[in-house]
């Protein structure tokens, strides 16, 4: 028995230490792979785990500047100190609200666009632990079995704040909120802009010296964009987004394909918008580099960038100022006339005609500000967005369109007399003027000429107090004829949103009548200009341009920089008309201006510049900002022009809408014509040198008739 107990106690005793043994080997082995990985491998580990990692991103610069065509600034960057914020990559909402708190210590903000839901935010943000406690025990149960999501839980929390908490923020907290707001709204390593507009010198130094406390913000040099002249010229050159607002949110997709940032400044509209490509310039690029957890280490400049390329602009800025005055002149001259109550806007374009450069773009609209006071708006745009009747102005291209018809040939006479069509108003020109020829025709303004004119090119066959039918593919070959000056269709200039205008769809006899005297179809002021180009230059349509050229940025010794590109004039059509029918209407225009009783004469004719040209007057409907008013019957008012005659240099339109009520009024179109044009001359001839000047700029009144029928054609 005894050697029994013996044995079986030494084999438990032998297991025991072998089990002892295996364990002392095992932790010799763990042992020595714990110090082989700290000795052997632990600086390998070590850098793997403060590992780095570099991420380029790219910084926008300045924007490119517009000039006009003597290279006068009229749109700028104008510098500024500025406070940015930058986020890395795992930010997270309390880091940034302690640095939005210390950074609400140095700088003031504007908190007046903190909406209820920054300062909710705000609160559960820094209130913790109030806000678990607006969620009740069961509620969170049900979170920790995923049966309510956490956006689900943080509404419940935003609803459940009492409303004492949120009111009773001061303004240190108001401006904490205003910044970190500032801070989200940035994007991951793209520099935010914080405050940009009034950082004192000492907001700027206080910030400078705390950089070191404030992690992501830092101190730059921002810019803004300055248009020089005010208001001049404003809606044509556009605007430029902010950097809160950003990138378009329409067009969001695009502009990142082109490496934008969503926080970069684009141009929204006009020129701005159309010449981005070239304004935005070529951005910096920046290397942060960030450690495992997405924190900034350091910065490096990889490329400094580019400034945007420079626009130099057709426009003469001296000339422009001159013309905007005169419009803002005239129309408030024409408003003191008791028949002009709805008169609200005029437009001027003064182009060169071989060129298609635009010299002066002028649009001037009456609208009450937010007092109920009348006040007087830049609207050169509305050249090219807005169309109406223009009455007689179009009489050269009718002229022109029964010549290749062969509905006319020059020098044919027709009789100019009432004109009595089975139930309909009598037809008739403002004065009967008897048998008269093509230049008489336009010399005078007759309608009747040019309505004979149609019902031949129409095949009809006019009896008096009878129906009078005609063929309306008669509608077709006036509008194509008239699209190959212009008229009906887009010039082409390079600017967005131009409009074609407004072409009639109905096709009655007594319509194409209407057309043939501009009082049907509606056309915009600059195809007008186009048009009185085409005749000018004998026949060819040029595509009008506001950009001159496009040049690398001003040197440092503030010149303009060599040119990247040169505009040139651009041929759209040329009139399949023979060259004797143009200058035949050339003639015509001249007569209008300088010749015995031509509409025009008692204004143009002491004008030492010779000019040709064509008045207009049409009658239409008030369609404005006053809804009360549309549909009331007005009168529109147009002038077209070029000069001198024998040599045309210039070329331009003057249209203004709705110019009065009623039979006449003032012949604003005229006067606002002539000043423009003896602007332009004496401006030539100020800059030749010579002393004295063209023309004075005593207002001249327009002695020819005004009168008004049936229908009107001046």
């Amino acid at each position: 028995m005894n050697k029994k107990k013996k044995k079986k106690k030494s084999h438990v005793s032998f297991r025991l230490n072998m089990l002892f043994f295996v364990v002392f080997i095992l932790f010799s082995i763990l042992i020595f792979r714990l110090g082989e990985i700290q000795i052997v491998f632990g600086d390998d580990f070590k850098r793997e785990l403060q590992r780095t990692e570099d991420i380029t991103v790219s910084n926008p610069v300045p924007r490119g500047k517009m000039f006009d065509r003597n290279g006068k600034t009229i749109v700028d960057n104008t510098p500024m100190n500025a406070i940015t914020y930058t986020k890395y990559q795992n930010a997270n909402q309390k880091e940034m609200l302690d640095t939005a708190k210390k950074l609400a210590n140095i700088i003031s903000i504007d908190t007046t666009k903190v909406r209820e839901r920054d300062k909710q935010d705000y609160w559960i943000l820094n209130n913790p632990d109030k806000a678990k406690k607006l969620i009740t025990k069961k509620e969170w149960t049900l979170y920790d079995e995923k049966k309510y999501e956490y956006k689900q839980i943080y509404n419940m929390q935003l609803k459940r704040i009492p409303e004492s908490e949120i009111a009773s923020f001061n303004n240190y907290e108001l401006k904490t909120i205003a910044i970190l707001k500032q801070f989200n709204s940035g994007y991951a390593l793209t520099p935010q802009i914080v405050k940009n507009k009034d950082v004192t010198p000492e907001e700027f130094a206080a910030v400078s010296e705390n950089l070191e406390n404030l992690q992501g913000v830092d101190t730059t040099t921002d810019w803004v964009r300055n248009y020089v002249f005010g208001d001049t010229l404003k809606s044509i050159l556009g605007d430029v987004s902010s950097s809160e607002a950003g990138l378009p949110k329409d067009e969001v997709e695009k502009y990142l394909a082109q490496d934008y940032s969503r926080n970069d400044r684009v141009g929204k509209s006009y020129l701005e918008l159309q010449y981005e490509d070239v304004l935005h310039g070529q951005k910096a690029k920046v290397k942060n580099v960030t450690d495992k957890s997405g924190k900034i280490l350091s910065t490096e400049v990889v490329s400094e960038g580019k400034r945007g390329s420079d626009l130099v602009l057709t426009i003469d800025m001296d000339l422009q100022a001159q013309v905007d005055k005169i419009i803002e002149e005239e129309m408030w001259n024409a408003k003191k006339k008791s028949n002009t109550g709805l008169l609200d806007r005029a437009f001027v374009v003064v182009m060169d005609p071989h060129t298609g450069e635009i010299l002066s773009m002028g649009g001037k609209q009456l609208h009450k500000d937010d007092k109920g006071k009348t006040v007087m708006d830049d609207y050169a745009l509305g050249n090219f967005t807005s169309s109406y009747n223009v009455g007689s102005a179009v009489k050269g291209a009718t002229i022109l369109t029964g010549y290749k018809t062969g509905a006319i040939s020059p020098g044919d006479t027709q009789v100019d007399e009432p004109i009595k069509i089975a139930n309909t108003p009598v037809k008739k020109s403002w004065k009967t003027f008897g048998r008269i020829n093509d230049l008489r025709a336009l010399q005078v303004s007759s309608n009747v000429y040019m309505w004979k004119t149609v019902i031949a090119m129409a095949h009809g066959h006019y009896v008096p107090n009878q129906p009078l039918p005609i063929d309306i593919t008669a509608f077709d070959t006036m509008r194509k004829t008239f699209s190959e000056f212009g008229l009906g269709v887009r010039t082409g200039i390079d600017l967005p949103n131009e409009t074609p205008g407004v072409t009639g769809t109905e096709t009655k006899p007594g319509l194409l009548m209407d057309l043939a005297i501009g009082q049907y179809d509606m056309y915009t002021p600059l195809q007008l200009a186009q048009y009185v180009s085409t005749i000018a230059n004998g026949g060819y349509r040029i595509q009008p341009h506001i950009v001159k050229e496009i040049r690398e940025p001003v040197t440092e010794n503030n010149e303009l920089g060599p040119i990247v590109k040169e505009i040139e004039p651009t041929v759209l059509n040329r009139l399949d008309m023979k060259d004797e029918w143009i200058k035949r209407v050339q003639e015509g225009f001249r007569m209008v201006m300088q010749v015995g009783d031509g509409t025009a004469v008692g204004t143009f004719k002491s004008a030492p510049y010779h000019p040709a040209g064509k008045t207009g007057t049409a009658q239409a409907f008030y369609y404005g900002s006053n809804r009360s008013q549309w549909g009331t019957p007005v009168m529109n008012l147009s002038l077209v022009s070029f000069a001198p005659s024998d040599n045309p240099e210039v070329a331009m339109a003057v249209v203004v809408p709705w110019a009065y009520q009623g039979n006449s009024g003032p012949s604003v179109n005229n006067i606002i014509g002539k000043r423009v044009l003896d602007a332009y001359f004496d401006l030539k001839k100020t800059r030749s040198g010579n002393e004295g000047t063209v023309a004075s700029d005593q207002q001249t009144e327009n002695t020819g008739s005004n009168q008004n029928t049936q229908q009107t054609g001046q």
